[in-house]
Parts: structure tokens; C-alpha cells; sequence
């Protein structure tokens, strides 16, 4: 067992379930060689299987709230005070263990992922097909990989970087690259996907050459806060992103008329053009259901399970607005009797964007776990623009003022163009950022860029989880997981 998990980590497949288990469930398109992967379809399959870590019911990826629990420590989420939320409350708390799964699930599904891509982006040069679609196949393993690392060194800093797509006794003691090594690999793959991916995805789930672009323009975005604080890349993000938005039609990108449409969480959609890369659901499939709906998101009154609900003082300062109407729930009962929030158990408004069309009682539905929606990519460029050498121009503004005005009450004013210094107009972006995509796993990454998570910690509600000892910028990364540093003590 201890050799097996070892292999696993080494080739990043580490799993918390019994080896039994884990092989029957997970070897499907995990294809090696380059004798399987000398055909078209052999390389197809294993793309697949790079893709399924990204997305496994309760396991590993994101089709589960194991990505949201793990950036508790923002200030747009919260969780249950006491029941079995421990897990939660350790990230909320700034005291996450080495062991807790919620974390060690994004880490483990990430490198899976990874190692898939791996054995892609390591054999296609052997396959036997059509360069067109084979040069798709490549560019879509080379955006899973960089979007795999891209999560990692955002939660974890200080990685295995790993490259290898099969085991051997060398990735038994491999050791921690640095941020810089890890987003030069980032940068190159996600190059290479803008280069082969087409215009358009091939289905929902999958990248295009837009999806490359908007994540290379938020890489670089990222680059210029913390911990690298390379602010030349400000110019870079601007750039990539504007070339998303003046071809977003080409893309398939768009912002939607309205904020409720974005989330109207319909079971039968396969997702909305506003989705730059979406992670499907597929509730018919073996461990493909969506769990990050429903459930873990609903009240206990309502037959939920309380794992998640909003920040107080970030829910009073919400602005109001179709947008807010949209992204919480303040009063709870699936009958005819309603309670307002303030006399439910936990107190606290929920979070609406999670809940399913028809207030469905379910974990386990076929809605997507949208990991970029368009109006982030328009908050890159105007954040972006602000931040690099000029300022922002009428295009920020413009960019930022969609996104604004369509989130806010009627009859509010567009920002005008010079109304506001290039840093006052960065620092209103952040904030609409926070209102645009709460509870989206963003607000967390945007506080650790920025150096402001000790800054949000202090303005919580005293009736809201609070920190348990002095936040630090140790408290930026989550430690890595005992079952990797208690095998390799290079990882320590």
C-alpha cells in the first residue's frame, strides 16, 4: 500500500480511498505508453482521463465544495459554528491540518490531472491520426496541466513540479519547485494551448483557444501581486485579456443580459456563453454527478446541510441590486411558511447561487462547476489596465462599468472616464470583483494577491467565525498533505 501511494504521489495520484477501490474506480483512460497512445483514439482516451481528475464526486477536483471550503478564509464565506464542519471551520479559523480532505481533495484531483496531461503532452509525437485534431488533443492536456498548476502553487506556493507521465524511483524523493519555476511552466503551457486550441470548444467542458487566452491574462494578473509582485506583468494581463473581449463572439463568450440568468441553475442546461471553462456534471455518470449544488449550500430548514452560507458584514454591505437579489437566499422553508434569516439556526443569509432550478434537495445534479465566467476576464483588463504604466483608459472603464451596471439598482450612474485616480479605480474593481463573484472561489485568491487577507480578517462581524491567532503570511498557503510529506521528506 505504502509503495502504491507512493507511486500515486510521485505521479500525483494520491487518494485517501483504499488501493482497491481506487484502481477500479480510476483507471478508466488513465492509458500509458507509447504504444497505446499511438493511435488517435488511445490519445483521446487519455485526455480523458487528464480530464476526469478534474472532476470526481467527493474525491478529488471540483464537482464538489472542497474548493470552496478550502478558501473559507476570505471574507465572502462562511460555515456552521459547531456540527460537523470541523473541516471547514479549520480554513475559516486559519488552522487547516495536513490532513483535512477538503484541501487534500483539490490537491490530489489537480496532480491527477496533471499526470494525465503528462502522459499526453510526453507521447503524442507517436500518434498516428489527423494533425489537426491530435494538435487539439496536445493543446487541451498542455491547459489542463497549467490549469492544475495554476490552482496548486495559488494554494500550496512551494510544489513537486512533475512532468512525468509514468512512475519511476526518482519521483520517490522529488522536491519542492518555487512559485517562479512553477508559473514558467504555466506560462509555456498555456502558450502552447493558445496556439492549438480552435476558436470554439469541441463540447462545453472542454478549453478553446479564449479559455487559453483569459487564463494566461489571469496568470500574469496573479504574477504581479504576491508573492512574485512582478508588476510588469500588468501590461501582459491587459493585453491578453483585451484580446478575449474584442473576440468574444468568435470565442462564444459573452456577458449575460442579466445576473439571475448566469445562475438560473437549470439541470437540463449543459451551461451559458457567459462560462469561459466550465468542469461538466453529469448526474447519470459514475462519480461525474455535481455536488458543489444543492445540498451543501442549502439551510438545515430546508433540508440542507449548512456547509456554506455568507459572511454578515459582507452580506450588509453588498450593494443592492438585481445582482445581490440574485446571490442570496435571506428567507428559508421550501412550504408555504417562510423564515427570515435572522431567526434561522445559523443566523446567517445563504448563498442563492448554488441552489438548484426548483429548490431541488439533492447533491448530486448535472450542472457545470463554472471555473471562469467572461466578466472576470473583464475585471483583468480593467484591474490590469489601472495597475500598468498609464492607467486606466476609456476601455477599463468601459469593461468594469458592464459589469457594475449590470449588478447594481437601477438608475445607478456609469463610472465616468479620470473620475477616479488609476488606484482608486483599481481598488473599485477588487471590490466589484468581491460582489460579482461571491462564493466563486475567487475572493480568497484575490486577498492573498493583493496582501489583504489580514485587512479583511479584522472587519468580520463578531458574530462570524473569527481567526484563531495572528493571520501571517505563512497563513497564505495551505500546508501539503501528510501523505505526501510523511513518504518523502523532501517535501517537508
Amino acid at each position: 500500500m505504502k509503495k502504491y501511494n507512493i507511486l500515486i504521489l510521485a505521479a500525483m495520484l494520491l487518494t485517501a480511498a483504499g488501493c482497491e477501490n481506487y484502481l477500479e474506480e480510476d483507471t478508466t483512460g488513465l492509458l500509458y505508453g507509447e504504444n497505446v497512445l499511438s493511435t488517435q483514439d488511445g490519445l483521446e482516451s487519455a485526455l480523458t482521463g487528464a480530464y476526469k481528475g478534474l472532476g470526481s464526486q467527493w474525491s478529488y477536483g471540483f464537482i464538489h465544495p472542497g474548493a470552496q471550503a478550502a478558501m473559507l478564509g476570505g471574507d465572502d464565506v462562511t460555515t456552521h459554528p459547531a456540527s460537523n464542519k470541523a473541516d471547514w471551520r479549520e480554513f475559516d479559523q486559519f488552522n487547516p491540518s495536513t490532513t483535512n480532505q477538503r484541501s487534500n481533495a483539490v490537491y490530489n484531483g489537480c496532480y491527477k490531472a496533471i499526470q494525465g496531461a503528462n502522459n499526453v503532452i510526453n507521447n503524442w509525437e507517436k500518434t498516428v491520426g489527423t494533425k489537426a485534431t491530435i494538435d487539439i488533443i496536445v493543446g487541451e492536456a498542455h491547459f489542463i496541466r497549467a490549469f492544475s498548476y495554476y490552482w496548486l502553487v495559488r494554494f500550496y506556493g512551494n510544489i513537486p513540479l512533475i512532468t512525468a507521465g509514468e512512475y519511476s524511483d526518482e519521483l520517490l524523493t522529488v522536491g519542492k519547485s518555487t512559485p517562479q519555476q512553477v508559473y514558467d511552466l504555466i506560462i509555456a503551457d498555456l502558450t502552447v494551448a493558445e496556439n492549438n486550441l480552435p476558436n470554439t470548444k469541441r463540447d462545453p467542458g472542454r478549453a478553446n483557444k479564449g479559455a487559453a487566452k483569459a487564463f494566461l491574462a489571469d496568470v500574469f494578473l496573479t504574477m504581479g501581486g504576491w508573492p512574485l509582485k512582478q508588476t510588469d506583468k500588468y501590461a501582459l494581463a491587459a493585453a491578453k485579456a483585451k484580446e478575449v473581449i474584442d473576440n468574444r463572439a468568435l470565442y462564444g463568450f459573452e456577458l449575460l443580459p442579466t445576473f439571475a440568468a448566469v445562475f438560473e441553475n437549470d439541470p437540463a442546461s449543459a451551461g451559458t456563453r457567459e462560462a469561459v471553462f466550465q468542469i461538466s456534471g453529469f448526474a447519470a455518470g459514475s462519480g461525474t454527478a455535481n455536488a458543489t449544488y444543492g445540498n451543501t449550500t442549502m439551510p438545515g430548514e430546508e433540508g440542507g446541510w449548512d456547509d456554506m452560507f455568507a459572511e454578515l458584514n459582507f452580506f450588509r454591505d453588498f450593494p443592492a441590486g438585481p445582482r445581490k437579489d440574485a446571490t442570496f437566499r435571506t428567507e428559508f422553508g421550501l412550504g408555504t411558511t417562510k423564515i427570515p434569516w435572522q431567526n434561522s439556526l445559523t443566523k446567517h443569509p445563504y448563498y442563492q447561487k448554488w441552489y438548484i432550478k426548483g429548490n431541488i434537495v439533492t447533491s448530486s445534479i448535472s450542472l457545470p462547476s463554472v471555473m471562469m465566467r467572461y466578466p472576470h476576464v473583464l475585471t483583468i483588463y480593467a484591474e490590469a489596465k489601472a495597475r500598468a504604466a498609464g492607467g486606466p483608459d476609456q476601455a477599463a472603464y468601459d469593461a468594469l462599468n458592464q459589469v457594475r451596471l449590470r449588478g447594481r439598482a437601477a438608475g445607478t450612474k456609469p463610472l465616468a472616464m479620470g473620475s477616479l485616480t488609476a488606484a482608486q479605480f483599481a481598488d473599485e474593481v477588487v471590490q466589484e470583483r468581491a460582489w460579482e463573484f461571491a462564493c466563486e472561489r475567487t475572493r480568497w485568491f484575490d486577498l492573498v494577491r493583493l496582501e489583504k487577507v489580514e485587512e479583511a480578517n479584522a472587519k468580520k462581524s463578531p458574530d462570524d467565525l473569527q481567526p484563531i491567532k495572528p493571520i501571517t503570511k505563512a497563513n497564505y498557503w495551505l500546508p501539503l498533505p501528510y501523505t505526501d510529506t510523511s513518504i518523502n521528506p523532501n517535501l517537508n
